[in-house]
């Protein structure tokens, strides 16, 4: 259970870092700050999107476009962020090639950070360890 909690931290962290990033990146993805709560509704729907929509894409794929396998996670990503964008209230994306740049930093973004946070929060548990009385 708590390697369960921990990888949902861990992607909703990233999901955050891409949004972020994008946001920083191209000036037709806003975040409105007075509604805080839609940046917080953004990411918890686009990591559950991405979460369940890229298993499902991919076996959709391998059955019946196997050509398409490599572009799986720009897909999802591209999907749960049309959803993320609609039901939430404060993020917006303006323009059809705002809408891919965004897509590809996302998904960019949060493959860095999915790989990359953990080794981030246990490297400091590690030294946390060694920094204990020694014997």
């Amino acid at each position: 259970m708590i390697i369960f909690i921990f990888r949902a931290i861990m992607f909703l962290a990233s999901a955050a870092l891409g949004l972020l990033a994008a946001a920083g990146l191209l000036d037709g993805v806003t975040i409105d700050w007075s509604h805080w709560e839609g940046f917080v509704l953004f990411v918890v729907v686009f990591a559950v999107l991405q979460s369940v929509l890229a298993p499902w894409i991919a076996t959709m794929a391998r059955r019946y476009a196997p050509a398409l396998l490599g572009g799986i996670g720009i897909f999802s990503t591209l999907i749960a962020l049309l959803v993320a964008v609609f039901v939430s209230r404060g993020v917006e994306i303006h323009g059809i090639g705002t809408w891919f740049l965004a897509t590809f930093i996302i998904w960019l973004v949060t493959a860095l950070a999915t790989l990359l946070l953990p080794l981030l929060f246990l490297k400091k548990k590690a030294q946390g360890r060694g920094a204990g009385p020694s014997k």
